[in-house]
């Protein structure tokens, strides 16, 4: 196959790494994304890798808050071009549907408003799609905050719980919601906890580090087969991240810290992150 210099490009991006080695190992995998990535990381080169050239539809994140901070929202809008990103009136569209996303479960508000959808389309001109929607509401005692980034191009909603309902005006609460916020929009975990991660990613991950580890020997594998897992865990799972602020510092110590300058106990119960096209 082929090695073209936007397959090249596409790898570069989402590993890091120089032209050079991307276009090596994308001849020796024949020009298969996935092999060359998992190559490169067989050989210690890449320590992960995302799609990150991959294609983004134009359009809007969006997320809405109740004052309450008992119940939010958040949805993907669609369209083909920045120029209509930037139109007041595709803004204003977005803003319209977002208040009406409280009425739709999780992923079931498209349907409900493609009408709206279509009639826009021939307004504006161009395609439109609702493309996702959250809708949450807090159970028990909790609040959830939300963040959008770059403009609409991120956008996160996190659901913290405590015991005392005094804890939602402490300003530390406020600024921990929000850092933590700040945190995913930043690092994109995959997973809240290491219990999430399936049996299947850690057996590809160890065999993928037994790779690099071949001809060390066997009494120390383990070990250092171990470590290289919980690294793993550290770079995936959000509560096992370091801060974004100050990485030396866990988010599971930081919620810690904080929970005790605060005198109360707190704890993340969920996370969303969409990202515009991703």
């Amino acid at each position: 196959m082929a090695i073209t210099t936007s397959m090249i490009k596409e790898l570069r991006d989402a590993t890091s790494l120089g032209i050079a080695d991307c276009k090596k190992a994308l001849e020796q995998t024949d020009g298969d994304f996935d092999a060359a990535v998992t190559l490169l990381r067989e050989k210690g080169a890449a320590v992960a890798a995302k799609r990150a050239s991959k294609e983004a539809k134009e359009g809007l994140v969006a997320a809405l808050v109740a004052d309450d901070a008992q119940t939010a929202a958040m949805i993907e809008v669609n369209c083909e071009t920045d120029f209509v990103t930037r139109n007041e009136d595709f803004q204003n569209f977005v803003t319209e549907l977002l208040n009406e996303a409280a009425s739709y479960e999780t992923d079931q508000m498209a349907e409900g408003v493609a009408k709206k959808v279509e009639d826009k389309m021939a307004s504006i001109g161009e395609k439109l799609k609702l493309r996702r929607n959250t809708t949450w509401t807090v159970n028990g005692t909790g609040s959830i905050t939300s963040y959008i980034h770059m403009g609409g191009k991120v956008g996160v909603l996190i659901e913290l719980a405590y015991e005392n309902a005094d804890t939602l005006n402490n300003p530390v609460y406020q600024e921990l919601a929000k850092d933590l916020t700040l945190h995913v929009a930043a690092t994109a975990p995959e997973f809240l906890t290491r219990e999430e991660v399936s049996s299947e990613t850690i057996e590809s991950e160890k065999a993928i580090y037994r790779k690099q580890l071949e001809g060390k020997p066997e009494n120390i594998l383990e070990n250092i087969l171990t470590g290289k897992i919980n690294k793993y865990f550290s770079q995936i799972c959000f509560l096992e991240q370091g801060f974004v602020k100050e990485d030396k510092v866990s988010i599971t110590n930081l919620i810690a810290e904080k929970s005790k300058e605060i005198g109360d106990t707190i704890s993340v119960k969920r996370y969303v992150r969409y990202q515009l096209g991703a």
